[in-house]
Parts: structure tokens; C-alpha cells; sequence
């Protein structure tokens, strides 16, 4: 029943979300850079951070320096779909933010090289994730997959974190993906839903990592992962500008180029994550090795399919 009720809440304050971006013109307009071709309200993504408020404020409060560090990041991020803010100024809060996280995960205990390890490792998380941001239902479908088997993690092999907090994103994530799966979206996550559910996540695997002491964890983010950096890699090669938008995920091109439906792309990539997660539970003990022979693979796919298909893109 408390469940229910936190969905029916959080159905209900996305819909006046909806209210509030429709009056205030927060919306998404295609242009030449843009996997879509219609006028959409823009920040549907807010609702993630709704659900953590929900978790914490329904149990005693758990998780303050986290809570804090997820608003501060969440505000600068809804304020840059809005306008334009300064990059120092995003740069900034994301650092502070992130200080905070690593105070609740109590890393400051640790020697100071584990502090910058995981300062570049959540930095590379949170702007993967807001990078494969770019068609309907991947940021809501990847995110109930993750959130799936790190609620499965925590009930039947290693507890490493508050069960409710992991229920209530799943609820959020499908209010989401209830307006944003689908053919015509009714909203997208923006850069507020993107960065606050990247943050979320990274939090919950961090905690895993850090109760288990294994970092072969993040598999759970290798598809993600795979085709961010070997993106960034080929854009690199290309002597292109990694910072400016484009194009040119593998994702992109199948939903652009080979015009392949986006909940259909967002499915595919759902199931080759649910997959590696699988077989990595299965083969735990060679979590390592595990690990590296799913990165390897998926290279070797990335790679093939940009032989075969980016020339679509190019031409």
C-alpha cells in the first residue's frame, strides 16, 4: 500500500510538473543535432528527484549529506534547462555535490588517492549518463533495469543500502517512463532527470562497492559505459571538439540513420545490460575477468557496427 501511494503521489506531481513547464515554456525544440522531430516539454526528469524527497522524508531522514548533495546537483541542473549557466558555476556545485556524497559513503577515512579515483570515476558516470540521454526511453528503461538488479543485489546476496530507497526510484522511474516510453514522448528526462538519476544510481554503487569491497560492480553500467567512451575515443580520432553536441552514439545512429524506432533501440539496450548482469551474478566469482571479457565484447560490436553502418552518418 505505501508503494501505491508514493506512485499515485509522484503520477500526480509529474502531471503538474507537466502544468508548470507547459505555462512556463519549458520545452525541447528539435534542431539538426536532435534524435526527435517535435516540440516536447522538457524536465519530465524532475520526478526522480521527487522520489528520493519522498524516500527521505518517509524515513527519518536517512541519508542527509546524500539528500543535500542530490538537490544542490538537481537545481543547478533544472536551472541549466531553463537557461544557459556558467560552466565554473556547474562545475563547482557537481564537485560539492559529490564532496557530500563521498562524506555519507565515509571516504574521507580512506587514504587521499581514493578520493580522486572516485572523483574521475563519478565525474565519467554522471556525464555518461547525461550523454546517452538522446531518445525515448533509454535514460527510463537503462535506469529500471540497473535499479532492478541492485534491488535484487540487495535483498538476495549482499544488503548494502536501504531497500526503500531503491523501491521508491523504481516507482519514480515508471512514472517516467509511463510519459516517456512510448513513440510520441510526452516529456523528456533533461538534464535534470539525466544528472539526478545518474546521481542516485552512482550512489547505490558506490555503497555496493564500498560494503563489498569489489569494483567489478560496475558492470552494471557497461553498455552505458561502452558506448560513451569508445563515442568520445572515435570523436577524438575524428579531431572533433568532445565537448560540443552531436550525433554520434551507436544509439543515434541506429534511431537516426537506420530509422529504427526509439523504444525499440531503448528495449535493445535494456536487454543486453539485463543479460550481462545476469551472467555476472551467475559467474560472481570471476568478477574481474568477468567484467573485462563483457567490455571486450561489447567493443568488438561497437566497432563493427561503426565499420559498417557510420558512413550513414557521415555522408
Amino acid at each position: 500500500m505505501y508503494y501505491l501511494i508514493i506512485l499515485v503521489l509522484l503520477f500526480v506531481a509529474e502531471l503538474f510538473y507537466f502544468r508548470i513547464a507547459d505555462k512556463l515554456n519549458i520545452i525541447d525544440k528539435p534542431n539538426e543535432r536532435s534524435s526527435h522531430t517535435r516540440i516536447t516539454l522538457r524536465g519530465g526528469g524532475i520526478i526522480f528527484y521527487f522520489g528520493a524527497l519522498a524516500y527521505f522524508l518517509t524515513n527519518h531522514f536517512e541519508y542527509p549529506w546524500f539528500m543535500l548533495a542530490l538537490t544542490m546537483i538537481t537545481v543547478i541542473s533544472f536551472v541549466d534547462d531553463i537557461r544557459s549557466t556558467s560552466q565554473i558555476v556547474r562545475l563547482i556545485i557537481h564537485f560539492t555535490a559529490m564532496a557530500l556524497m563521498f562524506c555519507q559513503w565515509g571516504l574521507f577515512a580512506l587514504p587521499w588517492w581514493t578520493i580522486i579515483v572516485a572523483l574521475v570515476v563519478c565525474t565519467g558516470i554522471i556525464n555518461a549518463y547525461n550523454f546517452m540521454d538522446g531518445i525515448n526511453g533509454i535514460t527510463g528503461g537503462y535506469s529500471l533495469v540497473v535499479l532492478g538488479a541492485l534491488a535484487y543485489i540487495n535483498v538476495k546476496i549482499v544488503p548494502f543500502v536501504e531497500p526503500d530507497l531503491i523501491y521508491t526510484m523504481i516507482c519514480a522511474v515508471l512514472v517516467f517512463n509511463f510519459f516517456n516510453f512510448r513513440k510520441k514522448a510526452k516529456c523528456f528526462a533533461g538534464d535534470v532527470g539525466s544528472v539526478s538519476i545518474a546521481f542516485i544510481i552512482l550512489f547505490l554503487l558506490g555503497n555496493l562497492v564500498i560494503v563489498t569491497g569489489d569494483l567489478s560492480w560496475i558492470v552494471l553500467l557497461a553498455v552505458y559505459g561502452t558506448d560513451s567512451v569508445l563515442t568520445i575515443i572515435h570523436r577524438v580520432m575524428l579531431h572533433e571538439n568532445v565537448g560540443l553536441p552531436h550525433r554520434k552514439h551507436l544509439y543515434q545512429i541506429m534511431a537516426n540513420e537506420l530509422k529504427i524506432p526509439h523504444v525499440v533501440v531503448s528495449s535493445l539496450f535494456m536487454a543486453v545490460q539485463i543479460l550481462i548482469v545476469a551472467g555476472y551474478i551467475y559467474f560472481r566469482e570471476y568478477g574481474y575477468w568477468y567484467l573485462l571479457g563483457s567490455l571486450f565484447v561489447l567493443s568488438i560490436i561497437y566497432i563493427l557496427f561503426m565499420r559498417k553502418y557510420f558512413h550513414l552518418h557521415s555522408s
